[in-house]
């Protein structure tokens, strides 16, 4: 499938879909939906889009959480988004911490060229290009960064982190800023 027939959005998970903690979410029961987030992402999903998270989790590096809490987290986010009519389609994390020095650790683009290759087909051509026109949510620098450098649509909001980012600056040009996810979401299928 080319890529402009393919209707793709990157999600950063904490902060833009559930709320985030400063002592991280370790558990199903910690991992609480930001209002209005799963109702956007049954709306994406109903839109055709094609749902990737791309997400940092180095909380299972520091010991905090296990594989098994992670997977029982996005279970929790899969069952209550079905009666929705939302889906996730895949979910990206890195395990690691920085020290680690990993490629997939977000401001690296890893994450987002795995997605790239998986959904866009061979990574051929300009990197600045893979993910030209793919609309890239996030609450953080750390989010915005990476995608900003495969030409990606940035797209900052003020939940979690989103708020403390807008007001240190330094987004890159081009950079959209909405409320939440859900106003993303109604302003981005109004575009559509």
């Amino acid at each position: 499938m080319s890529q402009n027939a393919l209707k793709l959005i990157i999600l950063d998970r904490d902060g833009v879909i559930n709320a985030d903690r400063d002592d991280y979410v370790k558990s199903a029961e910690e991992w609480q939906p930001l209002s209005g987030s799963l109702e956007a992402l049954a709306l994406l999903t109903q839109a055709g889009y094609r749902i990737a998270i791309a997400t940092n989790q180095s909380g299972i590096a520091r010991g905090f959480y296990t594989l098994q809490d992670l997977h029982a987290m996005h279970q929790k986010m899969a069952d209550l988004l079905t009666p929705l009519g939302g889906r996730i389609d895949s979910i990206f994390f890195c395990p690691h911490v920085d020290a680690d020095q990993c490629k997939c650790r977000k401001p690296l683009p890893g994450m987002y060229l795995e997605i790239a290759n998986r959904y866009l087909g061979s990574c051929e051509g300009p990197s600045e290009q893979l993910l030209k026109g793919v609309p890239v949510v996030g609450d953080s620098l750390r989010d915005l960064l990476p995608a900003s450098t495969l030409g990606a649509q940035l797209n900052l909001v003020l939940t979690g982190k989103g708020k403390h980012t807008l007001e240190n600056g330094r987004l890159p040009l081009q950079t959209a800023i909405y409320e939440n996810l859900l106003a993303f979401t109604h302003q981005h299928l109004g575009q559509v």
